[in-house]
């Protein structure tokens, strides 16, 4: 019996694009007459040529062209006349933007919109089709760097994970796919990718052939999901696959799982579970990381589990375990109300004897530095350049 708010589909969708997505027909293009749209089409082709993803192209593609548009609204079509100060208004233009809804593009998708144009334009400028780069000295908007809000438990994640029914083909596999999902972190985009032949249940692990920027990476199962996901291609799968595919998770038709799909699945557990927190996907990625930090992991192995090319995308996740944190400073703050010395001290978890030296160390001149740069006038956050 289907269970409330869940549809049952009966027929084939119609055919998908392809993640690329394809270029509209030039007869149907508004922007058809614009001379800089065959610049943006060379320039689309140079990066799948030099091994950018699909999706990574869709998106600079939308960049591009909206400034294409106000370009035209200003009767602009040769690239030679754009300069500087043309991008610094059109940034302005991004900037007192505002949607249909009365909203402002945040600051991230002016970020987003203008980054395209900075590739952009460097390849006009190597490929001879401008003198000089216009964009070579265009700052983006600095982004703030924003803490994830609404991290579930544990208690959540396993209340989400329990709506799964596993008596059925599809609960199986949603269950399956919902334990995936947290034990690896993987991205909304990157677990439609898996294969059959990126698993290994003997070793408990994973592998991202299709992640973000292009890179691959190893990420452990852990034993729960490793279980289910035995059970699942033993029971679940066979009866799901339709077409010849060995994509890893299948939709209800046979066929390899969308994004969107995975979105709105896991979007519908949370709501059986009553777990009313802003995301989907991502949050089951917030939820991983934090729970293993919680645990005592590593940020450099957090680091290379979610396949982040920088460490401070990860370190936004330290700051969330204030629970912790708040146990750690009751322990140890001298202003407690009751104090006492503990040889191991229950909430740190270790004695101070067996704190790294070298970590200590290093804390310390970070706060020294703080001071330093605010007795200077500088941000304690500045880039180092600024401060000397």
């Amino acid at each position: 019996m289907p269970r409330a708010g869940q549809r049952i589909k009966r027929r084939k969708p119609s055919a998908l694009k392809p993640p690329g997505g394809k270029p509209r027909a030039a007869e149907d293009d508004p922007l058809r007459h614009n001379r800089l749209v065959r610049y943006m089409e060379e320039h689309l082709e140079w990066l799948l040529v030099s091994g950018y993803s699909a999706v990574t192209v869709r998106v600079r593609r939308g960049g591009i062209r909206r400034f294409i548009a106000w370009c035209d609204e200003r009767g602009l079509d040769d690239v030679r006349e754009i300069t500087r100060p043309m991008l610094e208004r059109y940034q302005r233009h991004l900037f007192y933007y505002r949607k249909g809804d009365g909203n402002p593009l945040t600051v991230g998708m002016q970020a987003q919109t203008l980054a395209p144009l900075k590739t952009w334009f460097k390849w006009l400028a190597r490929s001879h089709h401008i003198l000089a780069n216009p964009a070579a000295d265009l700052e983006l908007p600095r982004q703030p760097r924003r803490l994830p809000r609404s991290v579930p438990s544990v208690a959540e994640v396993e209340a989400i994970l329990g709506e799964a029914e596993p008596d059925t083909v599809q609960g199986l596999r949603d269950r399956a796919m919902l334990e995936t999902l947290y034990a690896t972190g993987l991205r909304r985009m990157e677990l439609p990718g898996v294969s059959i032949y990126d698993l290994d249940l003997n070793r408990g692990v994973l592998w991202v052939r299709h992640g973000k920027g292009g890179r691959e990476r190893v990420v452990p199962l852990g034993e729960r999901a490793a279980a289910w996901l035995e059970k699942y291609l033993t029971e679940s799968r066979p009866q799901l696959l339709a077409d010849d595919t060995a994509a890893l998770f299948l939709s209800d038709y046979g066929e390899p799982m969308r994004p969107e799909y995975v979105a709105e699945k896991v979007k519908r557990y949370m709501g059986f579970a009553g777990v009313n927190k802003t995301g989907s996907t991502h949050l089951l990625r917030h939820a991983c990381a934090t729970h293993m930090l919680e645990g005592g992991a590593d940020i450099r192995y957090i680091q290379e589990m979610l396949g982040h090319a920088n460490l401070q995308t990860t370190e936004i996740y330290t700051h969330v375990s204030i629970e912790k944190l708040i146990a750690v400073h009751g322990a140890t703050h001298p202003s407690r109300l009751t104090r006492h010395r503990d040889a191991e001290n229950s909430a740190t978890g270790a004695s101070l004897n067996e704190v790294s030296r070298s970590a200590a160390e290093t804390l310390l001149e970070a706060i020294a530095r703080e001071d330093e740069a605010e007795a200077d006038g500088v941000a304690a956050d500045a880039p180092e350049a600024a401060r000397r």
